[in-house]
């Protein structure tokens, strides 16, 4: 069902609903161990320290990421393992936006126990998993294309666009990630080219766009 992985990762920060979901795992995985963070943070530092887990469920509102930037990050990070995004937030536009993001699935916080499992299933298939009567929103999400390309970015080229996006010149960047400024440069280039932009400024507005737009107002409305 894992993809024969031995362990999962859960990341979020509701101990609740960490602890449910952890249980969910371990019912209809015996024999699978489930470590938790609360966090994405502290998921990416598990996540370097052992190898890649078979699934990988997360909450989208964690209290160190905004929007869909937590689940890109985290894609980036372990690539060839699925996530699942279990979230309070059920949005066309959004549930859209996480599958753009590269979700292998999406289940609402809300749902049974078996929904979970079904999701699992169909993941184990090389599938996508939707919520029953959803229709996707993404031609209509003027944030889909921003996260299409994002996605697009490799791990290091992500971690240099997070860093533009916080001001640092070229050469900051490079003294922070320990590489030469070449190297920087050449990076920044691509990731220009991936986002089709022709501007450091333009590559910060795409970030943004895929970051705020769809996510902001439903986490704002949030309890």
């Amino acid at each position: 069902m894992l993809m024969n992985k031995d362990w999962a990762l859960v990341i979020d920060d509701h101990p609740l609903f960490c602890d449910a979901l952890e249980l969910t795992l371990r019912s209809v995985a015996p024999d699978c161990d489930v470590v938790t963070a609360d966090t994405l943070e502290a998921a990416l530092e598990v996540l370097s320290g052992r190898p890649a887990p078979g699934v990988i469920a997360l909450d989208l509102n964690l209290p160190d990421v905004t929007g869909l930037d937590g689940l890109m990050r985290l894609k980036r990070a372990a690539q060839d393992t699925p996530v699942i995004v279990v979230s309070s937030m059920a949005d066309a536009r959004i549930i859209s936006g996480a599958l753009k993001a590269g979700a292998s699935g999406y289940v609402p916080k809300h749902s049974p126990r078996s929904v979970f499992k079904a999701a699992l299933d169909t993941i184990a298939r090389g599938e996508t998993f939707v919520p029953d009567n959803f229709l996707d929103a993404s031609g209509e999400a003027e944030h889909a294309d921003a996260v299409a390309r994002l996605a697009t970015l490799t791990a290091q080229q992500g971690r240099i666009l997070e860093l533009i996006c916080d001001g640092k010149l070229n050469k900051q960047i490079a003294f922070e990630l320990t590489i030469a400024e070449t190297t920087v440069k050449a990076h920044v280039t691509a990731i220009m080219r991936k986002l089709g932009v022709q501007s450091r400024t333009q590559a910060v507005l795409v970030a943004q766009e895929a970051r705020f737009a769809a996510i902001l107002p439903e986490i704002e409305q949030s309890p």
